[in-house]
């Protein structure tokens, strides 16, 4: 799992530090930005929508706690960091996942860390099993997808998708509007879940929505040519059976 997270602090040296020991020690967090004021950190939280925030408390101006009751909206986990113990009452208020006294104790960061990994795995797998529910209710037209991307889970609509392609463990969505998305799951996965909604298998590599088909090519052994300009090679061991289903659409 990677974890998009945010260093606010006023400190250089303290954003360094703990970016150094968040590099050695969590190789899954990625920092995304580190911020010196809480104008900044408000800032870049509603810009990049963060994991999970690394937040000092005591900064010139504005405070970590301003930051927190000024964000339209809290949809990430938060670890305070700070060289203070009596905030952490105020801590609690604020549903901080964890409150890390400086200087940081290794082990006390790693810790926060696996908790704050447990509890956003948690959180996907709910937004998961809530779409699931949701596709359940409407027609195969506006059914969508979730795609586990590395920085996020998106949701397309079946309906633009026209074809997927697989490279070893990977696998490509080409969209209608021009848009690819990369997935670390292979074909056979999307194979067993797109099947139902008029996508056919026609190649070890290629899976195609049969909507979004434009041709079928003769020459060159035979292929099929795709909405978007694509070609898409067909299997020896599978030509029949896609001409076949070819020639009912």
């Amino acid at each position: 799992m990677n974890i998009r997270a945010i260093i606010v602090d006023d400190e250089r040296d303290n954003r360094e530090n703990l970016s150094e020991m968040i590099a050695r020690h969590c190789t899954d967090v990625e920092i995304v930005a580190m911020c010196s004021t809480a104008g900044e950190g408000r800032d870049s939280i509603m810009a990049t929508h963060p994991d999970l925030v690394f937040l000092d408390i005591e900064m010139p101006g504005e405070n970590g706690f301003s930051i927190l009751g000024n964000l339209p909206r809290n949809d990430f986990e938060l670890i305070f960091v700070t060289a203070y113990n009596h905030y952490s009452l105020k801590a609690i208020k604020f549903s901080a996942l964890d409150y890390i006294l400086k200087p940081i104790d290794t082990n006390d960061l790693i810790a926060a860390v696996e908790k704050a990994k447990s509890r956003i795995q948690q959180k996907q797998e709910n937004l998961l099993l809530r779409h699931l529910l949701e596709n359940a209710r409407c027609s195969n037209a506006s059914k969508t997808i979730a795609l586990s991307l590395s920085d996020k889970v998106e949701f397309i609509e079946i309906s633009s998708i026209i074809r997927c392609e697989s490279e070893s463990n990977y696998t490509t969505f080409f969209q209608k509007n021009g848009e690819k998305l990369i997935v670390s799951k292979t074909l056979k996965d999307y194979d067993e879940l797109l099947s139902p909604y008029g996508f056919l298998r026609v190649h070890q590599s290629h899976l195609i929505n049969l909507k979004e088909i434009k041709s079928y090519i003769k020459s060159d052994g035979g292929y099929i040519k795709m909405k978007d300009g694509s070609s898409v090679s067909i299997s020896r061991q599978r030509r029949e059976t896609v001409l076949q289903i070819l020639r009912e659409l």
